[in-house]
This record gives structure tokens, C-alpha cells and sequence, in this order.
């Protein structure tokens, strides 16, 4: 019971946290992007843009402290942080949807995240990725609850970590290909807006097989653990 109520208030938070999330996106468009959302991105003052920052950095703490606040031990911590993350994320584009009807289909170009480079991809990417973290989180608490150990062997966290770092690469890649890294330079200098670079940036390609080759190998991992996990123990 408790397993079910813990599930169900975590489910409710994270999709109000992914309307909060749809609510800031669409004042930015209609501020910066009256006539609908495209690439290049506009330009936007050096205080927003670091406000902004700021705003996805408190974000990610809010969904760890969902985690640390919902799960009885560490594993459970990290499935529930896992569940809300996934959640929020696939609400924020149902949202968007719902209410302005964007984006147009699940290619639709985006831009995902900010730090510490600009990940671009297309919408159907982050969607894949969230899923693939609410398998993995129900997973980790429908076995915690059984007191079975859920902690994961070596190479399960190889292909884990692996993976993630490799789908992380893929959404930057583009823009590193295009730009090079130059954020840091923006960030010291007082006269440049934090994404300068951006302003003249379009995404033209996307590394479908690097980024299919980075969810294989999760999984790998999420398949390998569920496998290892579903033997008798003892």
C-alpha cells in the first residue's frame, strides 16, 4: 500500500513539475518567439540567460530531493529521482501539445539542455531516454520493496554509464561540430550574451546511430540487471 501511495504522489508532483516547466517555455516563446518556435534561437540578454541556467540546475535538485524524500533507503532514492525525471520530462512535451501544438511531430528539432554545452535533438530522443529511465525506476523499487539487493554488478554499471555518456555526446555533437566549444568564452566576457553562438545556430544533423548505439547499450545494462535480479535468491 504504501508502495502504491508513495507512486502515485510522485507521479502527481512530477507531472505538476512538467506543467511548471510548460508554463516557463511558453512565456519565453511568446516573449522571444511570437510567430512560433524555430532555429536560430533569438537573442537573449546576458541576465536571462543566466537566470535560466540557474532555472535548470534548481530543476535537477528538485527531482533529487523528490527522490531523496520519497525512497526508504539509497536504491529506492535513486529509482524514485529516475521515475520523477522520466515523468516530468514526457509531461512537459504532452503539455506543449495540449497547449500551443508543438511540437509538430516527434522529429521536431529541440533544444534539451543547456549545461554545460547546448544539447540539441530531436523531440523523440528525450522521450525514448525517459522511458527508458521509468523501466529502470520501476525496476529498482518493485524489487527494493521484495528486499531483494538491487545494486548493480560491474559491468551492468559499465553499459549503464556507458550509455548515457554516449547519448549525452550525440546531442552535442552538432552543435560542438558547428560552434566548437566556446561557452566559457561568453561566460567571461561581460559584452557577449551568454549563447552568442547560438544566435546564427541551426541543427542539421543528428547521430541517429551513435544515439541508437548509446540506448542499446542501456538496454543492455537495464536487461542484464532485470535478468540477475528475477533469479532466486540464495
Amino acid at each position: 500500500m504504501r508502495l502504491n501511495r508513495t507512486f502515485y504522489i510522485v507521479t502527481i508532483f512530477s507531472i505538476a513539475m512538467g506543467f511548471l516547466e510548460t508554463a516557463v517555455v511558453i512565456y519565453l516563446r511568446k516573449l522571444y518567439y511570437p510567430h512560433g518556435f524555430s532555429f536560430p534561437l533569438a537573442p537573449v540578454h546576458q541576465d536571462i540567460s543566466i537566470t535560466e541556467l540557474f532555472r535548470e540546475a534548481a530543476t535537477i535538485i528538485m527531482l533529487i530531493t523528490t527522490g531523496m524524500l520519497a525512497g526508504r533507503n539509497k536504491a529506492e532514492r535513486f529509482g524514485y529521482f529516475l521515475y520523477s525525471f522520466a515523468v516530468w520530462d514526457i509531461f512537459y512535451y504532452v503539455f506543449l501539445k495540449v497547449f500551443i501544438n508543438w511540437p509538430e511531430s516527434l522529429m521536431t528539432w529541440d533544444i534539451l539542455f543547456l549545461l554545460p554545452l547546448p544539447w540539441v535533438g530531436p523531440v523523440l530522443t528525450p522521450v525514448i531516454l525517459a522511458t527508458t529511465m521509468a523501466l529502470f525506476a520501476v525496476t529498482i523499487v518493485h524489487y527494493t520493496n521484495k528486499q531483494v539487493a538491487v545494486s548493480m554488478k560491474r559491468v551492468e554499471r559499465i553499459l549503464l554509464w556507458s550509455g548515457a555518456l554516449i547519448a549525452i555526446i550525440s546531442f552535442m555533437q552538432d552543435y560542438v561540430e558547428h560552434k566548437g566549444i566556446t561557452l566559457w568564452k561568453n561566460i567571461t566576457t561581460p559584452s557577449r550574451s551568454l549563447f552568442m553562438e547560438l544566435v546564427d545556430y541551426v541543427p542539421v544533423w543528428f547521430d541517429w546511430p551513435l544515439f541508437l548505439f548509446a540506448e542499446a547499450l542501456i538496454l543492455s545494462a537495464y536487461f542484464l540487471y532485470l535478468r540477475r535480479l528475477r533469479k532466486p535468491q540464495g
